[in-house]
């Protein structure tokens, strides 16, 4: 935990779930600077937010927290970006329903009086949030963005001109910028292009010519990642009524595989993603019959599946967070799977071959042996004894 000084005060915050050797903090520079900036520093005006205040993108609940007492509305793709504001809010002695709570899905608010955007990493996402958010716009909306001056593009500032109205920055700060924006009513409010579709080509074996639907911001939304195509050639041949979970699910290319592969296994797709959760959906819809039943959660990896409840778990784990390489999301995955495995269970995990899994799967199972490999992948199964 780490205390966020502003001008209101001090306040503590932690990343979801809290975890006291995580060398990250719950917020950056990019934070610090649009909230000094909301206070009005160096002679410019303080914003006005007694209207509507709406945070997209916060990323571990400190612009929401911060803004607590102007209750704002946060608007998140992120499962664990909602934890971690509820956990912080309460740390501050904020009361939870300070925070209106929204994910990427629900439907925006009608009217946005102050509109604040952490830039996500994804400019698909970004531009699926602002044509959603932009009909709540009106010509006296304060809209601000800010991202670390490595995550603002040409193509950032383009897209805010094109969807909301002339764009400008601001200096850099601390390796941080600001994004101002001026709503123009006169721009035309058109649809998200999203949600994506393609089919997988003829080199993944079975599935070849499956439907995969992709909505905004999801992993390699537009085409099928490397790493996914490789694990789809090597799933194991499993048949009979398991119980087997596609942790991390993404767009649910691997889950729906299985399914098919396995038409007696019942199949929970799971993700921290809300978009990544109704790519999976549409996926799985898209390509089984019509009395094929799964089911999606949007959660904390395995936190709510029961122990000792699945038979297979597969998982494609990210080792990126936001901007940072770690590999406290594998870890947490492999433990997860663990404790939701049944005594002979088994964990398949696809990843590079660089980021050495066989080691923490050792660690935390006791064993793991190569399922296949090539100069960059590694499919890896560990079972539980």
């Amino acid at each position: 935990m780490n205390r966020l000084t502003t001008s209101q005060g001090g306040l503590d915050l932690a990343r979801f779930p809290e975890d006291p050797r995580d060398p990250f903090r719950a917020w950056d520079a990019a934070d610090e600077y649009l909230l000094r900036r909301l206070e009005g520093p160096e002679g410019d005006e303080p914003v006005d937010l007694t209207g509507e205040v709406a945070v997209v993108g916060d990323r571990w609940g400190a612009l929401a927290t911060a803004l607590a007492g102007h209750r704002p509305v946060q608007i998140t793709d992120s499962y664990l970006a909602q934890r971690a504001t509820l956990a912080n809010l309460a740390r501050n002695g904020a009361a939870p329903d300070s925070v209106r709570m929204l994910s990427a899905r629900d439907t925006p608010p009608e009217r946005i009086d102050v509109l604040l955007v952490r830039v996500p990493k994804s400019l698909a996402l970004l531009e699926d949030q602002l044509r959603r958010l932009a009909p709540a716009v009106h010509a006296g909306t304060v809209v601000i963005a800010t991202g670390m001056v490595k995550e603002i593009h040409t193509s950032t500032l383009k897209l805010f001109e094109r969807i909301i109205g002339p764009t400008r920055t601001s200096l850099a700060v601390k390796k941080a910028r600001l994004i101002f924006c001026t709503p123009d009513p006169a721009l035309p409010r058109t649809p998200s292009p999203w949600p994506y579709h393609y089919d997988l080509p003829d080199d993944v074996g079975a599935v070849s010519g499956l439907t995969v639907t992709n909505h905004a911001g999801i992993f390699c939304a537009e085409r099928l990642d490397i790493g996914t195509r490789f694990f789809l050639k090597h799933l194991p041949g499993r048949t009979g009524p398991d119980h087997v979970v596609d942790l991390g699910c993404g767009n649910g290319v691997v889950g729906t595989s299985a399914a098919l592969a396995n038409p007696d296994a019942s199949v929970t797709f799971i993700d921290e993603s809300y978009q990544a959760v109704a790519s999976a959906e549409a996926t799985f819809r898209a390509n089984t019959g019509a009395d094929a039943k799964a089911d999606f959660l949007v959660g904390d990896g395995l936190a709510d599946v029961p122990p000792g409840s699945v038979d297979l778990v597969l998982t494609n784990p990210p080792f990126h967070s936001h901007q940072a390489v770690t590999d406290a999301t594998a870890r947490t995955m492999f433990h997860g799977a663990r404790a939701a495995l049944r005594p002979g269970g088994e964990l398949w995990v696809v990843g590079n071959r660089h980021l050495g899994y066989h080691t923490q799967l050792r660690r935390t199972f006791g064993n793991c042996s190569t399922v296949a490999g090539d100069p960059k992948f590694v499919v890896l199964r560990a079972v539980k004894r």
